[in-house]
């Protein structure tokens, strides 16, 4: 009899029948489980990582779910390494330099496959697949030349706040996870409706607390954890020719192109807009005076050798004017309005980031022209 059809047996039958058919399944399970220890010893330290008690390697939703998933999910694993290669280093150092376990790395791979600009149908985006609003709350700036969410750094970074907030708030790693997937108010009320946090509560099929999103979710990232551990998973290994020391960060000006500097460190511009997803158009904006954008580590001494960081220059104004925030304006289209710059702007008033609140008081930084016909035009 085909495993699925068994189980839409057990689920449906009642009475003697069904019984014998959920002994069966039972003692099946069971023999998988004991399969599934001697398959991937490496379970044992993965469920450690995300405080999974042991016992779930005994549960029969993740039993069935290994015996229906597991194939497809070595070929996603090895499609996934493959695309990521590049970028591991980096994601494991941050995550390990951060209280979070290397192992969230699987996470990210569950999440976009190590795609730096994969997109979702619901518009999240970047290897940790971070919505707008939530990018925006952990200071990834989205805009249309401009999305950090695809950059490995910047996006890492956040993630790794986000889940060091959801740990801290729900005291287990399993369930940072799948809050991480659905939302904490999501994972709060299944806790709350189960009376229980135990994982193999939370993620049973018959009581469906959790969407079923969510518990394949957490299922998939420990099934793949355990495929990668278990091929003992050497970070080093992986790296190309090209970044054989991983990658760094260094600062360029802003409107310098992406092109200019590849050309700098002898590489094809093609592979420095793979390690820069963020840039979208390949260029680097001109907004602020300065950005970071990620490098080989090898090259970091052509980089310095051959690339000089210009000094902004600035012309004097020494005058300034008074203005109040009114209903839909923006730093930029106040300095538009005053011929200024919004970078003066905010540290003239000493502002943290481009966020305004209606009526807010600002002094704005104007050349002697501007502020002559600014005052002769309010007598």
């Amino acid at each position: 009899m085909r495993k699925g059809f068994l189980v839409f047996s057990m689920r449906k039958s009642t009475g003697y029948l069904g019984t014998l058919l959920f002994v069966f399944l039972f003692l099946t399970s069971n023999t998988l489980a004991l399969s599934l220890s001697q398959k991937y010893p490496s379970y044992k330290y993965v469920f450690h990582e995300f405080d999974v008690d042991e016992s779930y390697l005994d549960d029969a939703d993740f039993v069935y779910f290994v015996s229906k998933n597991e194939e497809k999910l070595k070929r996603f694993y090895k499609r996934s390494l493959q695309r990521g290669k590049v970028i591991l280093p980096t994601l494991q150092g941050l995550l390990a330099n951060d209280g979070v376990s290397d192992l969230f790395i699987y996470l990210s791979m569950v999440e976009s496959g190590f795609s730096s600009t994969a997109v979702s149908p619901k518009k999240a985006v970047g290897l940790w697949q971070f919505m707008p609003a939530t990018a925006k709350h952990y200071n990834l700036t989205v805009c249309n030349s401009y999305d950090e969410r695809c950059d490995t750094v910047s996006s890492t970074s956040a993630a790794i706040a986000y889940l060091n907030k959801l740990h801290r708030q729900f005291g287990r790693w399993y369930l940072a996870a799948m809050a991480y997937n659905c939302g904490e108010g999501c994972v709060q009320k299944a806790i709350s409706n189960a009376g229980s946090d135990d994982l193999g509560v939370l993620t049973d099929e018959r009581s469906k607390f959790l969407p079923h999103e969510t518990r394949e979710y957490i299922k998939k990232i420990l099934l793949v954890a355990m495929i990668g551990e278990n091929a003992t998973l050497q970070i080093g290994e992986y790296n190309n020719t090209t970044l054989k020391g991983g990658l760094i960060e260094v600062e360029v000006a802003g409107g310098t192109t992406l092109k200019e500097i590849a050309g700098l460190l002898k590489m094809k511009t093609e592979k420095l807009l793979k390690l820069n997803r963020k840039m979208i158009n390949g260029t680097i904006p001109r907004k602020k005076d300065r950005y970071k954008i990620t490098i080989p580590i090898e090259k970091v001494f052509a980089f310095y050798l051959r690339y000089e960081l210009p000094e902004k220059k600035r012309s004097v104004k020494p005058h300034m004017l008074s203005h109040y925030v009114a209903l839909g304006e923006t730093l930029e289209s106040i300095a538009k309005k005053y011929h200024t710059d919004a970078e003066e702007i905010k540290k003239a008033n000493h502002l943290e980031d481009d966020y305004l609140i209606l009526d807010q008081f600002l002094v704005i930084p104007v050349s002697k022209n501007v502020f002559e016909k600014t005052i002769l035009g309010h007598k």
